[in-house]
């Protein structure tokens, strides 16, 4: 598999084209997308160019918000903000606050996040894209319109995970490419059934593309994956819905 990352792209800003600029830096490069490449963008341009900045001094806390304050030393606004993007918080301590986005994943602060925001100072915070699905698939839209090519879209961010130290680039939403390989009942070298092995094939291109890509002062917040042909869908698909362990199947709680 091969992962380019797209250069000199723009500092995005609320209404700009997202696909234009990514098809114009592609050519730049000599790169022509095609129905086989996977484009995997960094959730922050998305998020930039949906509008979804928000200044921590223009919330009005409420009385849950002043007890998540209280446990976690956070500022007012930001913990009004990360109750409002989720639907639950799981753990809070001055440590993190884990929480279940309202989009069913599960990571620190509900994906709230200041690096890479300019404009505001530490005042201002970027937000999720409302619904990461449904951004892909109007990229993947406009591409189409654009170029005529119908690539997968998958939106990614760097998240933590339980029990390991650091992050890793993770699929939020997606559109053109399954979430997931389901390979049970299929046999493996020795002919045996396979009884637990289901691939998370939208995570993993999000993590390869996002260590191409950087995550700091690199400038590249997208990149094109070529050799996943085989999980890319004509249609759109269900998104990332399909890789969400259900919370009835929530073994921690």
């Amino acid at each position: 598999m091969l992962v380019t990352p797209l250069v000199h792209l723009p500092l995005f800003a609320p209404g700009m084209a997202l696909g234009r600029e990514l098809l114009a830096a592609a050519a730049r490069q000599g790169e022509a997308l095609g129905a086989g490449d996977v484009l995997v963008v960094a959730q922050k341009i998305v998020s930039k160019c949906e509008g979804r900045a928000v200044r921590l001094g223009d919330m009005t806390p409420g009385e849950a918000a002043a007890k998540l304050v209280g446990a976690t030393g956070r500022a007012a606004g930001l913990a009004q903000l990360i109750l409002d993007e989720s639907s639950e918080i799981m753990r809070a301590s001055p440590a993190a606050i884990i929480a279940r986005h309202r989009t069913g994943h599960v990571l620190a602060n509900a994906g709230i996040d200041a690096s890479n925001v300019e404009g505001g100072g530490d005042d201002t915070v970027l937000l999720w894209p409302r619904d990461p699905d449904a951004s892909a698939r109007a990229l993947r839209a406009e591409l189409a319109a654009l170029s005529g090519a119908v690539p997968a879209v998958v939106i990614a961010d760097s998240l933590g995970r339980a029990w390991r130290v650091g992050t890793v680039g993770t699929a939020i939403g997606c559109a053109g490419l399954a979430a997931i390989d389901d390979q049970r009942g299929g046999t493996d070298l020795f002919g045996r059934t396979l009884q637990a092995t289901v691939i998370a094939v939208a995570d993993a291109v999000a993590a390869m593309a996002v260590l191409a890509m950087g995550e700091a002062a690199e400038g590249t917040p997208a990149a094109i994956v070529r050799g996943a042909a085989r999980w890319i869908t004509v249609d759109d698909g269900p998104g990332m819905a399909p890789g969400l362990r259900p919370v009835e199947e929530d073994m921690f709680r």
